[in-house]
């Protein structure tokens, strides 16, 4: 009943709304200096989704050096470079409106088993069995270049033969693609992950508007970019070091979460606390209309509920129970949003501030609270042995010598029978 919910009609409205529900997300984060090149970079890649909302069709790839604006955002498919031979270099690294061709088959010659028998009667034979394994791999190469593919991608490797041969032929070629890149690509381009060469049609073929290979830091990316049916998205995220972008992918993350589940719900509510306390009075209020024991169980869950409020004014160096004193003064006049506003060490109205959370989450987060607590109550005994909790705790102390007796009390018994 306090949820707001959002006009979804009006995209702008709802474009501004998901802004704002990721720049809440970031307000705490490492990255929160820049929130506001962020949140449209997350709010893009949110937006191509389609309506699974499918979180693995957003790929974030790390690289280091440079700044934190040099990150780079596209709308389509970008991976690492894969495991090349010295053919490659040699093929072209650019191609507008291409056909794509997305395989799980092995193009290169293998070594036989160690185990592996053979019974040859004649040189003859050996060199047959020799002519057959190229002639196989060439005919399903030409069967490749005819039906039109100008980029073949593999899950398994691509020999130095295949790529040779694609290179004089000018096709792209990238074995041992990443499984959760190579879906990523089928996706955004429309291909197809084929297992055979075999009668490839056009239809299990994708396309872009411009494919390249662009130098990113120290790496070279494979991108995918202006895909028609685009619904996948990339983030190259930059950075001075390892652990600074490993915290800025979990902040991104978190962003992406909750953008994710604002388009979903279109229903928010006021954060920093606010609607912790609004509910805390109401179920205070309502205890008082309920007789016997159950009015303490609605009064002690009322005031578990302001744990949060205090806990944010903890985090930043505030006077919790001044600050609490206020909001319980506000949301008894009627100020149902106030929370903590931790920029002026005060309250205020959180709405206002644009300190949105989806609906969505809140429920879960009562639910979870909830579930926990009543699955503590329910243990109504605990057993604990302090001897284990010390240090290098070993056996019982004389258990080994009581075992020796009885060894000896039964072979006793056995001689008097």
């Amino acid at each position: 009943e306090m949820s707001v919910n959002i006009d979804t009609t009006d995209k702008g409205k709802m474009r501004d709304y998901l802004e704002k529900c990721a720049g809440t997300a970031m307000n705490s984060k490492l990255i929160c200096s820049h929130k506001d090149f962020f949140t449209k970079m997350v709010v893009d890649a949110v937006q191509v989704l389609d309506d699974d909302l499918d979180i693995h069709m957003i790929g974030v790839k790390k690289e280091n050096g440079g700044a934190m604006e040099d990150t780079i955002f596209v709308e389509g498919v970008a991976f690492k470079k894969t495991f090349s031979y010295a053919g490659f270099e040699q093929q072209p690294k650019r191609f507008d409106k291409p056909s794509i061709l997305c395989l799980n088959i092995e193009l290169e010659l293998k070594a036989e088993r160690d185990n592996a028998e053979i019974r040859l009667k004649d040189v003859e034979q050996y060199q047959s069995l020799v002519d057959a394994e190229w002639r196989i791999l060439y005919e399903k190469m030409e069967k490749m270049i005819s039906s039109g593919a100008n980029i073949v991608l593999s899950k398994l490797p691509i020999g130095d033969v295949a790529t040779q041969y694609f290179a004089d032929r000018g096709v792209f070629c990238a074995g041992r693609v990443v499984e959760e890149d190579l879906k990523r690509v089928c996706k955004a381009t429309g291909a197809a992950i084929q297992t055979t060469v075999n009668n490839i049609i056009p239809s299990v073929l994708g396309t872009c508007a411009l494919f390249e290979e662009r130098q990113v830091g120290g790496n070279r990316y494979n991108i995918f970019s202006g895909c028609e049916k685009a619904t996948s998205a990339t983030i190259i995220l930059r950075g001075g070091g390892d652990q600074f972008i490993e915290e800025a992918e979990r902040s991104l993350h978190d962003a992406i979460m909750i953008v994710r589940r604002a388009r979903k719900t279109h229903s928010v509510v006021a954060g920093g606390g606010a609607i912790e306390m609004e509910v805390s009075k109401y179920l205070k209020e309502q205890s008082n209309t309920i007789h016997g024991k159950q009015q303490l169980l609605m009064k002690a869950f009322a005031k578990s509920l302001e744990v949060i409020p205090r806990q944010l004014a903890d985090n930043a160096g505030f006077d919790s129970t001044d600050l609490l004193n206020q909001l319980r003064q506000k949301h008894g006049q009627g100020g149902k949003w106030f929370g903590v506003d931790i920029t002026n060490e005060s309250i205020c109205d959180t709405f206002e501030k644009f300190v949105w959370e989806p609906t969505l989450i809140k429920i879960n987060c009562y639910t979870a609270a909830t579930e926990a607590a009543c699955l503590i109550l329910s243990v109504d005994e605990t057993v604990r042995n302090s001897a284990s909790e010390k240090p290098q705790a070993g056996p019982l102390p004389g258990g080994g010598r009581g075992m020796r007796g009885m060894g000896r009390g039964v072979r006793a018994m056995r001689g008097r029978r």
